[in-house]
């Protein structure tokens, strides 16, 4: 079976459309030499002359024009493959399968989803909530939100967004209980978690550690969210999850200038950045836009004041 390099086939069809061995070799950027070269090595692979030489002209032999009419189909095809490829790695197609923190993917995910898959027709969405560490490769996700401080890893890291956890509670229990001075204070009020026992908190004594206590524990997010809802206790809760309480006033700001590392963010983890396929940019980048710097549900929020 002859394998013909595909160079080859180029170079005879340019040198019989240009007309001439010189004239294909400038346009090329190739010397006559290498030119004729070219042809000499696939007329020997072959075992028949393709091209007629004369010090005036260049023609095409009988069984050159067949060969050349079937060379020019197949580098038809190669260049519709090729294009073909290319546009589909330009469009955002096929299935997207995407990990998200529970409540996080409901409220900042979720709603915006109808602009999204509006402006991408061809995509599929498959947004699976969870509050477990998902092994993005192993499970077949093309990309993961994650909340927290990112450790190293073959993987690349996105940040979407800062991620503020201010301890908050409502003006009901403070009125209550009493509104806390330090941290210290702490110990005489109940604290709300989940699947937590202690807080590492920042703030104008650097970093600090408290014990976690008080009448509820769960391994739910959103529970402790309600139940600080409730006037049950205190909670370090994310401005993404308590914004609009914050607002409105239904919860207030204990202990302003602690708050949670400044270094956790929202971020879009995926395998890799070589080849990242159109699907995957589009949706994270979709992602950094919609939130910023400065995201929606912080706008309004006085954390400059907070930063202690």
């Amino acid at each position: 079976m002859l394998l013909t390099p595909l160079a080859d086939l180029e170079v005879f069809a340019r040198v019989v459309t240009a007309g001439s061995m010189s004239a294909a070799g400038r346009e090329m950027g190739l010397s006559p030499a290498v030119i004729s070269k070219r042809i000499k090595r696939l007329e020997d692979r072959l075992g028949t002359r393709l091209l007629q030489r004369t010090t005036r002209q260049l023609s095409l032999t009988e069984a050159g024009q067949g060969y050349y009419e079937r060379v020019v189909a197949i580098l038809a095809s190669i260049d519709e493959a090729e294009t073909f490829v290319t546009r589909r790695s330009n469009l955002a197609r096929g299935t997207l399968r995407v990990s998200a923190p529970t409540s996080f993917g409901r409220l900042h995910i979720a709603p915006h989803l109808r602009a999204f898959l509006g402006a991408n027709p061809d995509l599929v969405v498959h947004l699976e909530l969870s509050d477990s560490f998902v092994d993005i490769v192993a499970e077949g996700y093309d990309v993961a939100i994650r909340i927290g401080e990112l450790d190293d890893s073959s993987f690349v890291a996105r940040r979407l967004a800062p991620n503020h956890r201010l301890l908050v509670a409502t003006p009901g229990y403070l009125a209550a209980r009493g509104r806390p001075a330090g941290l210290a204070d702490l110990a005489d009020h109940a604290l709300l978690a989940h699947n937590a026992d202690t807080w590492r908190l920042e703030g104008p004594d650097g970093l600090q550690v408290v014990r976690l206590h008080g009448p509820l524990r769960t391994n739910s997010s959103e529970v402790v969210r309600e139940a600080v809802l409730a006037g049950i206790g205190i909670a370090l809760r994310s401005t993404w999850d308590v914004g609009p309480e914050l607002k409105d006033g239904r919860l207030e700001v204990v202990l302003p200038p602690w708050r949670a590392s400044r270094r956790v963010a929202v971020h879009a983890v995926y395998p890799t950045r070589r080849f990242l396929p159109q699907k995957v940019r589009v949706f994270v980048d979709w992602l950094a836009a919609l939130y910023g710097p400065v995201p929606y549900w912080d706008q309004g929020l006085d954390l400059a004041a907070r930063e202690g």
